[in-house]
């Protein structure tokens, strides 16, 4: 199994590609159809629990992970503040040294406003880079890292908005480049919205990383950041005073525009939208693709998902991502155990499926938290 960064324009300059038997994937693990973005490690799943559960996230109870499905979600939660770290090995089947470090926190402020912060960290390890003629730059350890803040405001009893700025930092270059290549930074802010009746339906939307586009070489086209929308829907039973499950759907679409390939006298050259605008860039999404319509609902994902608690402590998870085959094609099954003991909780997922259908097959995410009591 081999490992390479490749610093030329071929690769956009803005994703890190793994090779391994001949077979290229995008490091988020899709493979190379999808539509390619700058720092797509912001769009990887960090926490456990929705990981168990077929990556949906949106619309299920709050926790501390909600900083990066929707933040709008933590006007609603029960506890004063909750600090949650996550770790996941990331495509082990490929190599053995790429991880995902995720760190979230919040704190009620009061009945209606809760403030949060949370950190990701993105460690590609060591990596072979190679300039645009293949020579060696020698082993390099690119990594990329984000930390944002959020707001969460209730309005009514029900309803919520939320708000989130973010910083972004990207060294895939280790400065191997010279001059033509250096770290990227970059700016990024989120919106979204929760919903909750009194029946425990819930329903919420999470658009992310709207921001400045991202460069990694001098004269070389900026790329767009992976603008997200999310939308999720929940519905929770409480069959009785100790058994519940909750039954969930998300669905996902980037919103930036969708590859275009042209060929001009014999020659064949792909445009990723660099020349528009970030606002264009996102209502353009919904109605660019060169398939029409039937192209555009295919670069929506879906990811259905369950979630069951025995007495408050003991929860099994289970849910399926589904990606089109030809935009990104990432589709397996995922399951998750969590346990609440006090204060404290524990939650792990796995990704069941094949080495020959997915790079994450076996895949795992551990998450721990820590509550600091409940709202009086």
């Amino acid at each position: 199994m081999v490992k390479y960064l490749l610093l030329f324009s071929f690769l956009l300059g803005c994703s890190v590609f793994v090779k391994a038997q001949n077979t290229a994937v995008n490091i988020n693990g899709s493979k190379g159809n999808a539509i390619t973005t700058a720092v797509p490690f912001l769009d990887i799943t960090p926490d456990a629990r929705s990981g168990g559960m077929g990556e949906a996230g949106v619309a299920i109870s709050p926790d501390a992970s909600a900083t990066f499905w929707n933040p709008s979600k933590l006007a609603f939660v029960t506890e004063s503040s909750d600090i949650s770290l996550s770790y996941t090995p990331w495509m082990r089947q490929l190599t053995p040294d790429i991880n995902l470090g995720y760190l979230s926190y919040y704190k009620k402020l009061d009945d209606r406003n809760t403030i949060a912060a949370s950190m990701r960290y993105f460690d590609l390890g060591n990596v072979d880079g190679y300039d645009n003629n293949f020579n060696s730059l020698g082993t390099l350890h690119p990594n990329e890292y984000s930390f944002d803040v959020s707001l969460a405001r209730k309005f009514g009893e029900g309803f919520s908005l939320g708000l989130t700025a973010r910083y972004i930092h990207s060294d895939l270059t280790q400065g191997a480049g010279g001059n033509q290549a250096s770290a990227a930074n970059g700016f990024a802010a989120d919106a979204s919205m929760y919903y909750r009746s009194a029946s425990n339906f819930a329903f919420g939307v999470d658009i992310s990383n709207i921001g400045t586009k991202m460069s990694y070489s001098i004269g070389q086209p900026s790329y767009f950041l992976p603008t997200n929308l999310k939308i999720g829907a929940a519905q929770t039973v409480d069959m009785d005073d100790l058994n519940k499950i909750t039954f969930t759907v998300d669905l996902n679409k980037l919103l930036v525009p969708t590859p275009r390939t042209y060929t001009v006298n014999g020659m064949t050259t792909t445009d990723n939208g660099q020349d528009v605008s970030i606002v264009n860039g996102i209502f353009e999404s919904f109605s660019d693709a060169p398939g029409g319509l039937k192209e555009e609902l295919q670069e929506i994902s879906v990811s259905p998902g369950v979630e069951y608690w025995y007495n408050k402590q003991l929860a099994l998870r289970a849910g399926y991502l589904y990606e089109n085959p030809n935009k990104g094609d990432r589709h397996y099954l995922t399951f998750g155990v969590g346990y609440r003991f006090d204060n404290l909780g524990l939650d792990f997922s796995y990704v069941a499926a094949s080495e020959q259908s997915t790079p994450l097959a076996g895949g795992v995410r551990f998450s721990l938290n820590y509550s600091f009591g409940s709202i009086k």
